[in-house]
């Protein structure tokens, strides 16, 4: 998307296979005129003074390997800087290689490396600054890139953003959906598909349904023969204006492109520079007869718009099982029940009988997922064993849940070992997660460890839809225990080559490396078991046709081969580090950064930096991809907007309970200074923790649920001799275990849930974040605050450090304004004080410096010596502060707080 926003305004472009390009109207009244509007058109094609001159979408795909290049030249007609902003969507499963900023005649090119080697600019600049870019979950199967540069007056920026990935085939075709939303007329807007398959393109087509059917026809022009195919969708100005005197767009939705390959031939292998792809989709197969067995979550948590569309999706399924399949269906709450605990046939009287069952079970307790599968697969175990009649079907079990297990076996590793000893690699588990309130990795792991996949059924209003589609890519199994084999001592590297089951419409892609010199011996071997019969086939290299193709498209079609080859490789490594444990994670991991390095693809392990650009601060942006399936996040601000989930309004400050916090706080902040406001006293208690740079503290400790608060302490950066090292907290840690939220939080970052490689966020950002019962809003170079389900809202404080301060160095305050839900045996050096508790100062007395008197105080049945002194209460004020008048406790605190202070250090921010 484009937009302005004066000044410092937004300014954004499109995104390509499924790719979003849409304009954020800016409220500002200058706007200018582009010298090359068209003289005929009074339309003003200009925000605030920027015009979006070309916008390109090139997409070249060789053998299902897809190389795409979106160009973006925008001009600054303005006679002052205007900040612009590059904000496109790529899919999930793409990585970025590319990435070069041309302005004022200077080229800044992305540099991409191991994340640990670029931590510094990772932590301090992924999305932070004027130029910052990332790479973030924005919906199903999108992630957002940003990165935002400030465009001299009267200057042109060219951005130009490179992804690859493979292209799967599903339902019988490949595709490549590019979501178009300008809201804005575009000068020179351009879609180029250029498609070359060795096998010959059997069928492409393009639609623009957000056009008149007459104009899309004018607009899109598609061909193709043999081995190429061609699609072109150039609009003019004209044709985009949705009238002829209206400055809005008609380019507003899906663009489609679809094509599938030629399959007169069973085998179909490519072979160049030493690496080859196999591509395995046969056709003219019959179709296996199977046994389905449907595992569905029916506790309380499923109530509403997902029981509903759960039973609407099976009623659908269950009218297309084919009289040939058995199926049987099991429901798990806290108990475990069957409808008829074995396979029956899908005769029309069973049918009928099962839709009646759906259509009146009801929700009931927890979640006792281990025995739901456990049940699932014994009625697949005793129908394989016992009913001679399926003994040869395809097998399949699908689960269906909305949560984590709450009920029976819990223990999730116990579960997986549960599970695989159970199934023992006999049919493949397919895993359905309702929503985002469970732990989709673990669901991940359950189906991978057992031949499956697992899929998110994201709930919005066409879930039903979803769960039928998911039904449709297995609907039809033609082949079981697939293995596409290769003489050993040929090939070096081998992706995955052993597939449990093959379905209608989709394909099996081997890729690897071959051995010097063992081309003349490269072959491969298919074995598979079909309905009645064994299959099997073996393929050679056909190396006139490969030098034929190789004239053709010569050093593209090198260099496709063995980057599918990586690609495929490292996606296959990050898979298997959901799983890994231990020493294979590790391994796993050095794998994949190795692959990642060596091909230059932007994944979870590394990040790209944008040489030679820097923001105010000197810092370099870093472009960073979330993890595998990293959820969308709702942020909200004039900066940048993530989606929210369905039905959920935008968080406000009353959301937040702001317009109820108490007027007096409990805090610490500065050298670290502990200020604590009794509750139903008027009087606060103030004192400090000396310890060294380094050491994390515990401030808030939940036992009932794990919630906790931990701050890290830095140094000064300069002591003199002799002199007392002030310390500060420059590191704060939060964390709930029960949903998996964690926050770090440092005066140049916050991160979220970064154990697991999180989005980073910067001071800069004014956002609002909501994860599992947590809103986290930070207002911009100011503040960040946290509530935590309606029990709590803490506060941190951003205390920045100017040149010629006296502060040592920038670092953190933080500030309970709301713990009214904590529970009583809260702990931790603040924790502690949340409920009330019993003082009394008396004999007050002159001390050592006489604007400071001594008292005694008796607390918890000790007798104290105290001081009378000011402390600051930065919560309203973070840059000058409150003076808080309060009883000063020595020594660390030493009989207020429970125990010595050296029991709330803990080896960990999290």
């Amino acid at each position: 998307p484009y937009s302005a926003m004066g000044p410092r305004g937004l300014l954004c472009v499109c995104l390509v296979s499924l790719l979003i390009l849409q304009a954020r109207p800016a409220p500002s009244s200058a706007t200018g005129r582009s010298k090359g509007s068209q003289k005929r058109q009074a339309v003003d094609r200009t925000v605030d003074g920027v015009l979006i001159r070309s916008l390109k979408v090139n997409c070249k795909v060789t053998s299902r390997f897809a190389h795409y290049v979106i160009t973006s030249q925008v001009v600054n007609s303005a006679n002052e800087p205007r900040e612009v902003a590059f904000d496109v969507e790529i899919p999930k499963t793409a990585f970025i290689s590319d990435f070069a900023i041309t302005a004022n005649d200077n080229a800044y090119v992305g540099n991409i490396k191991d994340k640990a080697a670029a931590w510094k600019q990772y932590r301090k600049a992924a999305i932070a600054g004027e130029n910052a870019g990332l790479v973030r979950a924005s919906g199903r199967t999108m992630e957002q890139f940003t990165i935002h540069i400030t465009a001299s007056p009267r200057s042109k920026v060219t951005f130009q953003l490179t992804y690859e990935e493979v292209l799967k085939r599903r339902l019988g075709q490949y595709n490549i959906v590019i979501r178009v939303k300008p809201k804005q007329l575009v000068q020179h807007f351009e879609i180029d598909v250029d498609i070359f398959e060795p096998q010959g393109i059997s069928k492409l087509n393009a639609q623009a349904p957000f056009l008149p059917k007459e104009l899309a026809a004018r607009t899109i022009k598609k061909s193709f023969s043999g081995k190429k195919g061609h699609v072109h969708f150039r609009p003019t100005v004209a044709q985009q204006q949705s009238c002829p005197t209206c400055s809005t767009s008609l380019l507003n939705g899906d663009f489609r492109v679809t094509y599938d390959v030629n399959r007169d031939k069973l085998c179909d292998l490519l072979v160049a520079n030493n690496h080859f792809a196999h591509f395995f989709a046969p056709q003219n197969l019959k179709n296996m007869s199977k046994s389905l067995v449907f595992v569905i979550d029916i506790s309380g948590s499923m109530e509403g718009q997902k029981v509903k569309q759960t039973k609407e999706a099976l009623l659908k399924i269950l009218g297309d099982i084919r009289p040939e399949d058995y199926f049987d269906l099991v429901l798990f709450g806290s108990r475990v029940q069957s409808w008829r605990g074995s396979l029956v046939p899908a005769s029309e009287a069973n049918l009928q009988a099962a839709r009646d069952f759906v259509q009146r079970f009801s929700l009931a307790g927890a979640t006792n997922l281990n025995g739901g599968l456990l049940r699932g697969i014994e009625i697949l175990n005793n129908a394989q064993g016992n009913l001679p009649a399926v003994s040869k079907h395809a097998a399949i079990l699908i689960m269906l849940t909305d949560g984590e297990p709450t009920e029976g076996v819990t223990d999730r590793p116990q579960i997986l070992k549960n599970i695989r000893s159970a199934i023992g690699g006999r049919f493949p588990l397919y895993s359905l997660g309702f929503g985002h309130d469970l732990d989709f990795n673990f669901l991940k792991s359950l189906s991978m460890e057992n031949n499956g996949w697992a899929q998110r059924i994201y709930e919005d209003h066409d879930a039903a839809q979803q769960l039928q589609g998911f039904y449709n890519q297995v609907a039809n199994p033609l082949l079981v225990d697939v293995e596409l084999l290769y003489p050993q001592d040929a090939v070096v590297a081998l992706t995955q080559h052993r597939h449990k089951q093959y379905y209608d419409g989709s394909e099996i892609v081997v890729a690897g490396r071959i051995a010097d010199h063992k081309l003349g011996s490269f072959k491969a071997d298919v074995r598979a078991r079909g309905e009645g019969q064994e299959f099997q086939t073996t393929c050679l290299v056909d190396e006139e046709e490969m030098k034929k193709l190789l004239r053709e498209r010569g050093h593209m079609l090198e260099n496709h081969v063995e980057r599918l080859w990586a690609y495929l490789t490292i996606q296959e490594l990050l898979a298997r580090h959901v799983k890994a444990k231990g020493e294979e994670k590790a391994n796993v991991s050095s794998e994949a950064l190795k692959m990642s390095l060596a091909y230059q693809f932007v994944t979870p392990l590394t990040s790209m930096t944008i040489r030679g650009m820097a923001d105010e601060d000197g810092l370099e942006p870093t472009i960073d991809k979330p993890p595998e399936d990293s959820q969308p996040l709702e942020m909200v601000g004039p900066r940048r907007t993530f989606v929210l989930p369905a039905g959920q309004p935008p968080p406000t400050s009353s959301s937040l309970n702001v317009q109820q916090l108490p007027d007096r706080v409990t805090g610490v902040d500065t050298d670290p200074h502990f200020i604590i406001h009794v509750p139903q006293k008027e009087d606060a208690l103030c004192f400090n923790i000396n310890e060294q740079p380094g050491v994390i503290l515990s401030l808030v400790q939940d036992p009932n649920t794990g919630f906790s608060v931990n701050g890290q302490l830095i140094g000064d950066k300069a002591r003199s001799p002799g002199r007392h090292g002030g310390t500060y907290f420059g590191r704060l840690g939060i964390a709930n275990p029960a949903t998996g939220f964690q926050l770090e939080v440092t005066p140049q970052n916050i991160t979220l849930n970064p154990s697991s490689g999180g989005p980073v966020f910067s001071w800069r950002d004014q956002a609002v974040l909501r994860q599992e019962g947590v809103v986290v809003t930070i207002n911009r170079k100011k503040n960040l605050l946290v509530s935590v389900d309606g029990r709590a809202t803490f506060e941190v404080a951003l205390h920045r450090v100017w040149k010629g301060s006296t502060a040592p160095q920038d670092f953190l305050g933080f500030y309970v304004l709301d713990s009214h839900g904590m529970p009583a045996r809260t702990h931790g050096l603040l924790g502690q004080f949340f409920h009330p508790f019993h003082f009394e100062v008396s004999d007050l007395r002159p001390g050592s410096d006489p604007t400071k008197p001594d008292a005694t105080m008796t607390v918890k049945n000790r007798r104290l010596t105290v001081t009378r002194g000011l402390q600051k209460d930065y919560s309203k004020d973070p840059r000058h502060g409150v003076a808080v008048s309060c009883w000063f406790v020595h020594d660390n605190g030493a009989g207020l707080i429970d125990g010595v202070h050296t029991d709330y250090i803990v080896p960990d921010i999290f």
